[in-house]
């Protein structure tokens, strides 16, 4: 079996029901997003892990069920038993989203604190998967432990994929965002950033501009995505753009980016080239933003 891990942050999340006044619980999170939609897309061959740390409480335990129940490995989760998983709350004007947290004592701040730990949950594994996220909650010496086990499972033939997810609130500040970031990318094999974001905290002038930042410095190649607009790519798999994408109007962009990164993997991991792969990207991000919440269930948008 094909080992695939994601490694992140899991929260409760609250978003708005059909009805303003209610509000329907469920676990989210970024990178949880891509897994959970990357576990739907692909078949039994593959097994999709999950790595993050939780507490001992009732939301906790509800977590674990639902990753065993969403077919994600949680073999490499850990308790701990002074914290519990963080909360957030979606609310939407016209389809944006803004969010409210409660995350400052989140467990998953401590899933870098054991090495032996991350070095089992890597080893063997075909693809890692983290992001900005991963990196923000972390203090610097779990930001620099998680590297260099990243950087032994690549050198052992682990394919490392970094989605920047640029959330300046998580950071101390700007600068220090910015440099780890960029220091993650210049060590992954693909990068997914997103342009609105790229520009705002890197000044970028335009989506080349991102892509060329990325690969002057390292990564293998990068996928710059961009609102629903032409995906510019290029790297170990060529350099193009694809345009003519369909535009939706959204119910709730929430995981927009996090289930174009599965549908972008499930389809280069299955054999296709990186314009078709983008292709199934927009195509599942598209089905997901006309529904609330981050993950749609397969009777709502069967995939």
């Amino acid at each position: 079996m094909t080992r695939i891990l994601s490694i992140g942050e899991a929260m409760v999340e609250l978003s708005q029901a059909d009805q303003p006044s209610l509000w329907r619980m469920g676990f989210a999170g970024d990178t949880l997003n891509t897994a959970w939609y990357l576990r739907r897309l692909l078949g039994t061959d593959w097994q999709v892990g999950y790595l993050t740390r939780v507490g001992t409480g009732d939301f906790s335990r509800r977590m674990l069920d639902f990753l065993t129940e969403a077919g994600l490995d949680a073999t490499h989760v850990r308790a701990e038993t002074d914290r519990e998983i963080g909360l957030y709350a979606i609310s939407l004007d016209g389809g944006e989203r803004s969010f409210a947290y409660w995350r400052d004592t989140s467990a998953a701040r401590r899933l870098a604190d054991q090495p032996q730990v991350l070095a089992a949950a890597l080893r063997d594994c075909r693809l890692a998967y983290l992001s900005g996220i991963t990196l923000a909650i972390l203090p610097p010496a779990g930001r620099q432990t998680l590297m260099e086990a990243l950087d032994t499972a690549r050198a052992a033939g682990t394919t490392i994929v970094f989605d920047t997810n640029l959330r300046p609130r998580l950071w101390d500040d700007t600068a220090t965002m910015c440099a780890a970031t960029q220091e993650a990318a210049n060590r992954a094999d693909l990068v997914l950033p997103s342009f609105d974001d790229e520009a705002a905290h890197f000044g970028d002038a335009d989506p080349e501009a991102t892509l060329g930042r990325y690969l002057q410095g390292g990564a293998g190649h990068v996928v710059v995505k961009d609102g629903g607009g032409p995906i510019h790519f290029g790297g170990t798999q060529g350099l193009g753009v694809v345009t003519d994408l369909p535009r939706e109007t959204p119910v709730d962009t929430t995981a927009a980016g996090d289930s174009f990164n599965a549908g972008y993997l499930a389809a280069t991991l299955t054999g296709q080239d990186c314009a078709t792969a983008i292709l199934a990207g927009h195509a599942l991000s598209a089905r997901v933003i006309r529904h609330h919440g981050a993950l749609v269930p397969q009777a709502v948008a069967p995939l």
